[in-house]
């Protein structure tokens, strides 16, 4: 891999540390605020709504400009989320910019991969990204939890650092650094010297640019089924964040900065898949892995019957290697589809549509699930069973595609 490559990781994983590590300490702030428990998942969702509502305009935006200016600018809207969460806005409020920095950033952070490199490294880059993405997840989540400590919360405002009266103001200044350092890199990535379009001002033909894009991924046959896994494993990932936390609570009896560990440990499994995605699956075979999501709903239900604090934490990282294994190629394959059949921008931008559209829908039906009482268990098995049988649904209809595939290669065979 190229050195630009590795500069790339760098200011992707420094950025996604610090998105998990606030995510954690904005938990902890609501509590603090006496907030009601639905407002935990709803975090995601205002995090998301910029993902979806702006998703005809990130694609042409990060094809406008080479990606790292993209990423520079993306990620300075980052930090005055953070500075607004800092100056007191409401938790809700200040995650959502920072969502809107995130919606831009995406489609440029993937883009620049499918420009970067040969489509035949695209499963090592993406098991790459993937497997720092979730490293930054394991330890921003482990870095929120430990700031949200009593001990550590007391240390940190000892510091007497300029402007910081309260452990909160304390954890949020060190996680704005943590922004800089992503935004320095930035400053570095390399021009990859692709031709850029420039960004249409009419809104209304970025909206049909966006729909016919949108139409043609979901029409083609290899791209429909790579979407359709991307689409159900983000939803289900980001519920699956804030189930694991209920489910440590209630089953486990720990407290949320334990709790916030325990999804790191889901975290490590993640990666765990991701590297071994890379090194054995072919981006011809990735379809191959669609099993595998069944596989993962399956296993997903076993956590109700679990009370052990070590078979939690091996059943959390068999979890997350299912996942980590299924999504890497099915990714590749998405994008591999994406940048031949429109532009790696738009290509991004129509995957993020769809998949935060699945974010806001299934972590909004779980925080309508927890405020009508449903016991935790319960809400484990409905996620459970949804997500193996969506996976068989999308395995079923690759099978289908396969065959009309194949019918008509024969039928053009006869026909010579």
């Amino acid at each position: 891999m190229p050195l630009g490559f590795y500069i790339i990781m760098a200011a992707q994983f420094f950025s996604a540390l610090a998105d998990n590590a606030l995510l954690i300490v904005a938990i902890a702030l609501l509590r603090d605020m006496a907030a009601p428990s639905e407002y935990e998942p709803l975090l995601k969702l205002f995090f998301t709504l910029s993902y979806v509502g702006l998703a005809a305009f990130v694609g042409a935006f990060a094809d406008s400009m080479p990606k790292w200016r993209v990423m520079l600018i993306s990620n300075t809207i980052k930090i005055g989320g953070c500075l607004m969460l800092f100056l007191g806005v409401h938790p809700l409020f200040a995650y959502a910019v920072i969502g809107l920095g995130a919606a831009a950033y995406s489609p440029a952070k993937y883009g620049i991969l499918t420009e970067y490199l040969p489509h035949r490294l695209l499963v090592v880059a993406n098991g790459w990204i993937e497997g720092l993405t979730v490293g930054a997840i394991i330890i921003g989540t482990v870095m929120g939890g430990f700031m949200i400590r009593g001990d550590v919360a007391g240390a940190l405002t000892a510091l007497n650092l300029p402007f910081v009266d309260t452990p909160f103001e304390a954890a949020v200044l060190m996680i704005g650094v943590l922004y800089l350092v992503a935004a320095a890199f930035n400053l570095y990535i390399p021009d990859t010297g692709v031709d850029h379009k420039p960004l249409k001002n009419n809104p209304l033909y970025l909206i049909h640019d966006f729909n016919h894009c949108l139409r043609l991924l979901w029409r083609d046959k290899l791209g429909q089924i790579s979407l359709g896994v991307t689409t159900l494993f983000w939803g289900a990932g980001a519920t699956l964040q804030f189930i694991v936390i209920k489910w440590a609570e209630h089953n486990l009896g720990m407290g949320l900065s334990q709790a916030s560990m325990m999804q790191g440990v889901v975290a490590v499994g993640v990666a765990l898949g991701a590297v071994l995605a890379a090194r054995f699956v072919t981006l011809r075979r990735a379809v191959q892995v669609i099993p595998l999501g069944i596989a993962m709903g399956i296993t997903v239900m076993i956590m109700i019957g679990v009370t052990d604090t070590s078979l939690a934490m091996a059943l959390m990282v068999l979890v997350g290697g299912l996942a980590g294994f299924f999504v890497v190629p099915m990714n590749a394959l998405l994008q591999h589809r994406g940048h031949i059949l429109m532009g790696a921008g738009h290509s991004i931008a129509v995957q993020n549509f769809n998949e935060n559209l699945s974010i806001l829908v299934m972590t909004g039906t779980y925080a309508l699930l927890i405020m009508l009482g449903l016991s935790i268990n319960i809400v484990i098995v409905m996620f459970g069973l949804f997500v193996a049988g969506t996976m068989l649904l999308v395995k079923h209809r690759h099978e289908a595609n396969q065959r009309e595939f194949d019918n008509v290669a024969l039928l053009e065979d006869r026909a010579h």
